[in-house]
């Protein structure tokens, strides 16, 4: 009994002594744990950018939805007329020498929907020296297409086609546009049609120099969504889905997309677009200067404090710019309160004005700001609005300068402006091409070559010189 009494106690003592432990360790000893870690990483966040894990890509598909019904599909087909078989049009007529087989050529390219009722916009080279001019719409619907207007300085047509109801693109605004901003391309290339490619703005205003046109007109958004050939005239979207450039080129040494597009911004297509519409040309405002960019060593010669601005090498004689006051070696800062930091953005600024508008244009004189207000002109020299030229058998003309006149030795001519369906074309007379004389009358004027070709009785022989000194002499038969 005495044995079983002390392991009765010790039990009691370790079950005693348990109950103290349990009841001493829950009251002093069991607070949470809380251990304070310095975020190092926390510290070196940008403010704004997504935390990690929560980046997520833009969404795009409300855009590509919006838009690949109102892109469409272009196909163009022009005829070359054969050579004739010799190089003296005389005897080619006296004997009646036949001309090789014409050659067909086909062409494709895309184009965007800007009204419900058919009006298109595409590139100038689309649709040039087209004889026939087709649409392809997304939903498989084809119609002939006529050319309401093209303007070779912008690389910019517009069509109509004979519809209602259609699906088209508004207009974005492409100055707000920035730099690393998502856009998306739509187009034909390759004639995959409704494809739809996308990217970021990679630059803004870039002078490429690949249009060749007198007054061209370069401002190019440089994007890296891919663009091909059959991309032209197809749509730059935004986010929202909205117009905001017209696809023209790419930067390549194979022909296909090798990293860089480029496209007519919308603050161009839209005055080009309505001038098309209204007066069937392009109203084009001249400033009335000769310019450049200001680098680092012109920079330094002015003293400026910062190397941008459009520098002035000269003043056009009874231009706008030396009317208003502005002068060589000024350098032009702004136009209407925004600035101009090049050559580019300058021309992209004036386009979208015509003649006898009135701009404020800030310069830089003597390192001083001076503000003129410039009253745009035409490139006659006035402010007056130039309607559609003359159509003559299928061309378009105007007088030649009196620079080019003693340039090429010449006394007399008409230039041709533009070559489109007609009898002019079909003989092989190109754009550039200066009349100076009809059946040996010398041409001086327009209503000249309208007076002679109406008496003429018989054939007509055109004499005459492209801008390069070549000479050459075209025979309309008679009854043409």
């Amino acid at each position: 009994m005495k044995k079983f009494g002390r392991v009765s106690l010790t039990l009691l003592l370790v079950i005693a002594g348990a109950f103290v432990a349990v009841w001493a360790y829950s009251t002093f000893f069991n607070e949470p744990q809380v251990i304070h870690v310095k975020d190092e990483q926390a510290a070196l966040k940008y403010t704004g950018l997504p935390a990690e894990g929560e980046q997520t890509l833009p969404n795009l598909t409300y855009a590509a939805e919006n838009s690949v019904h109102a892109v469409v599909h272009i196909a163009t087909q022009s005829v070359r007329t054969g050579e004739w078989s010799s190089g003296n049009p005389f005897l080619d007529e006296f004997f009646g020498l036949r001309r090789s087989e014409p050659q067909v050529r086909q062409g494709f390219g895309s184009g965007v929907i800007l009204s419900n009722d058919g009006y298109i916009v595409t590139n100038n080279h689309v649709v040039e020296d087209a004889q026939n001019v087709k649409v392809i719409l997304n939903d498989k619907r084809e119609f002939e297409a006529k050319v309401i207007g093209t303007d070779p300085s912008t690389d910019l047509a517009l069509l109509k086609i004979d519809a209602e109801d259609l699906p088209f693109l508004t207009y974005g605004n492409s100055e707000d546009l920035k730099l690393g901003e998502w856009v998306l391309a739509v187009g034909n290339p390759f004639n995959l049609t409704s494809t739809v490619t996308a990217g970021i703005v990679s630059a803004r205003a870039r002078n490429l120099g690949i249009n060749q046109d007198t007054y061209s007109i370069e401002s190019f958004i440089q994007t890296d969504a891919a663009v091909n050939p059959g991309n032209s005239g197809g749509a730059l979207v935004n986010q929202q889905g909205k117009l905001v450039g017209i696809n023209a080129a790419i930067a390549s040494r194979t022909g296909s997309y090798t990293g860089y597009s480029f496209a007519i911004p919308v603050s161009i297509v839209k005055k080009v677009v309505a001038d098309l519409k209204e007066f069937g040309e392009v109203q084009r405002a001249l400033l009335g200067v000769n310019i450049g960019d200001v680098n680092a060593e012109l920079a330094n010669k002015l003293n400026l404090e910062r190397v941008e601005g459009v520098y002035v090498g000269a003043v056009t004689e009874n231009g706008a710019a030396k009317e208003a006051g502005i002068k060589a070696e000024d350098v032009i800062i702004s136009v209407n309160g925004e600035k101009v930091k090049t050559s580019a953005e300058l021309q992209e600024k004036v386009s979208q004005f015509r003649p006898g508008d009135d701009i404020k244009v800030t310069v830089l004189r003597d390192n001083k700001e001076k503000q003129f207000t410039v009253t745009l002109r035409n490139r006659h020299g006035d402010t007056q609005i130039v309607r559609d030229n003359t159509v003559i058998l299928g061309a378009e003309f105007e007088s030649v300068d009196d620079n080019v006149k003693r340039e090429l030795d010449i006394n007399s001519g008409i230039v041709v402006t533009s070559v489109k369906n007609g009898k002019l074309k079909d003989i092989g007379i190109k754009k550039g091409f200066i009349i100076t004389a009809v059946n040996k009358k010398p041409i001086y004027e327009v209503n000249d070559f309208k007076r002679e070709i109406g008496n003429a009785r018989g054939g007509i022989f055109l004499e005459g010189v492209y801008p390069n000194g070549e000479y050459a002499y075209y025979v309309l038969p008679a009854g043409y």
